[in-house]
């Protein structure tokens, strides 16, 4: 299984921002995605996850109505939209295959920072 988040970076309370997941070692199709973060001194939650075709999405509370989570399985990338991001959205995004809870997973990829600051 190998992960590669990017598309992070410096953006603006109010900007946009989309994040991408290059997934690889496994059949992609076959699994729902899921986005996660962390921020500062904070346990990783669960931001995002998207079943295996596309048809079916959740959010977090937090993130609904700002964030949307996207695939390709052509490409078996798994993106996040982020708009009108707020302060609080800054963390290191990650992306993982199906949806369990963090510490169930025996595998993360370096993941891709994301501060939002003015």
């Amino acid at each position: 299984v190998q992960l590669v988040e990017s598309g992070g970076g410096l953006v603006q309370p109010g900007g946009s921002l989309r994040l991408s997941c290059a997934a690889s070692g496994f059949t992609f199709s076959s699994y729902r995605m899921s986005w996660y973060r962390q921020a500062p001194g904070k346990e990783l939650e669960l931001v995002a996850h998207i079943s295996k075709f596309g048809g079916i999405k959740n959010y977090a509370d937090s993130v609904k109505g700002r964030f949307t989570i996207t695939r390709d399985n052509a490409k078996s990338t798994v993106y996040l939209q982020m708009n009108s991001p707020k302060p609080e959205d800054t963390a290191v995004y990650y992306c993982n295959r199906g949806l369990l809870h963090p510490l169930e997973y025996d595998y993360w990829g370096q993941g891709t920072q994301v501060t939002v600051s003015s």
